[in-house]
């Protein structure tokens, strides 16, 4: 008589890539009202007066909330104790809030005069902008739980990927058609009217996901599978005396704050150093995301068959260096440059990421994961916010340029993160040496034989 193994329903690779895509979709609208104000900063200038500082107070509210008042971290512990479904749908509702709320900011509905020292409309915006910024970075880490939650032992890190890169498809559309859709509507505000749309129909699609979310937990329980020890505060210590964990988020502050926010700013540069028509300059930035489409579940899918996870990391981060190296120097300023400079961008953006998140598995225990993502995300969100701050205010400070011809000179901003690109292949050295030493596998395959 021959017994019957239960089978989990992550064992369905239907059923897995089916989880995955709509987790997925869900992030890709959240990546749209993401980015959707970046190539609006000359219009924001014109049309409501706003300044370069204004534009990097807005931008920095991205982690207002999740760093200054630890918000991201809770979130995490809220992941870890009462899991996926309740912290997602959570999620996804701070970011419907947060978009409500800037939409009204720009729209004009409210936001007059001044507030807290500053204009309101710039005040509230941010505000808005914060608050949906604690919904998309924990919708963040929630999925990348999903994806380890039926992923692990498979193709974790083609599956990583795969969601970078449909997320990323967010940022292209946000980059590339914000300006003129503004301009059809003529409109500053319809492209987040837009985004309001989408992140209802992705709040929709995280609902349909739930009802899978319950069916593998129902599944896991039939097929006998001991379910790991329950999270608890404590574990909180044995994730930040792990130095595997702090390299990878120190790594992730300084590969992601050489990136997002020069996307902030990459649509100004193309106007004010390659002489690019505002209403096109957006489409030379969307080429970064669009390169990751492809390469990103490439990459994942080459470290889940050959592994070399910590020498991907150090390849990207050469390559960022020589993006925006090339990006200060004041050669060839011409627009077919920027677009070769951006692509190659493109392809170091697909390396570090595709490598990165699914290696943090193999440092901490799944039981840990929502909190160790959540405080990786913490620190990147340090960089996140600061850093369009900072530029923002070397922009006004001391790169404005007077006369009719270009607003900025952005070689000082650019030279910054060039910087950051220097420091991120130190730390990726230093944890390909600890990955020597500590042997958490970061070289060696995901798949399992």
């Amino acid at each position: 008589m021959t017994e019957q193994i239960q089978r989990k329903l992550s064992d369905s690779a239907a059923a897995r890539w089916s989880a995955l895509v709509i987790v997925s979709f869900t992030m890709l609208c959240g990546y749209f009202l993401t980015d959707v104000m970046s190539p609006l900063k000359p219009m924001l200038e014109a049309e409501l007066l706003w300044t370069s500082t204004d534009f990097g107070i807005f931008n920095s509210a991205y982690g207002w909330f999740n760093v200054f008042l630890f918000m991201l971290i809770l979130g995490g512990m809220i992941l870890d104790r009462k899991g996926i479904r309740f912290t997602g749908l959570g999620a996804c509702l701070l970011m419907v809030i947060g978009c409500v709320m800037k939409y009204g900011a720009i729209a004009g509905y409210i936001g007059e005069g001044t507030l807290l020292g500053m204009k309101a409309q710039v005040t509230l915006a941010a505000f808005g902008y914060a608050i949906f910024a604690v919904g998309v970075e924990i919708a963040g880490i929630t999925v990348s739980k999903v994806i380890v939650k039926w992923f692990k032992g498979k193709e974790l890190a083609l599956a990583m990927g795969m969601q970078v890169a449909t997320a990323r498809i967010g940022t292209m559309l946000a980059l590339a058609i914000t300006v003129p859709y503004a301009k059809y509507f003529n409109s500053i505000s319809a492209p987040i009217l837009l985004c309001l749309v989408l992140l209802c129909v992705g709040l929709i699609a995280f609902m349909i996901y739930c009802v899978m979310d319950r069916k593998l937990d129902a599944s896991i329980s039939e097929s006998g599978e001991q379910p790991e020890d329950p999270f608890r505060l404590a574990d909180i210590v044995l994730i930040i005396k792990n130095k595997g964990f702090w390299l990878i988020a120190v790594l992730c502050v300084l590969f992601y704050s050489a990136v997002f926010p020069f996307l902030k700013y990459a649509t100004d540069l193309m106007v004010n150093k390659y002489a690019v028509d505002p209403e096109l300059a957006g489409n030379i930035p969307a080429l970064l995301p669009f390169g990751t489409l492809i390469l990103t579940p490439f990459f994942g899918g080459l470290y889940d068959k050959k592994g070399k996870g910590a020498t991907i990391m150090i390849i990207g981060a050469c390559m960022l260096i020589g993006v925006h190296l090339l990006f200060t120097l004041p050669i060839l300023n011409e627009w077919w440059f920027a677009t070769i400079v951006m692509i190659i961008l493109g392809v170091a953006f697909s390396l570090v990421p595709s490598a990165m998140w699914p290696s943090v598995p193999k440092i901490i225990p799944e039981k840990q994961l929502g909190t160790a993502y959540a405080l990786i995300f913490w620190v990147q969100n340090i960089g996140l916010s600061m850093v369009p701050l900072l530029i923002g205010w070397v922009l006004d400070t001391f790169c404005k340029l007077e006369g009719s011809g270009p607003a900025y000179d952005y070689t000082l901003p650019m030279a910054i993160f060039t910087c950051f690109g220097v420091l991120a292949l130190f730390v990726a050295l230093m944890l390909k040496r600890e990955d020597k030493k500590k042997g958490y596998g970061l070289e060696q395959p995901n798949i399992k034989s």
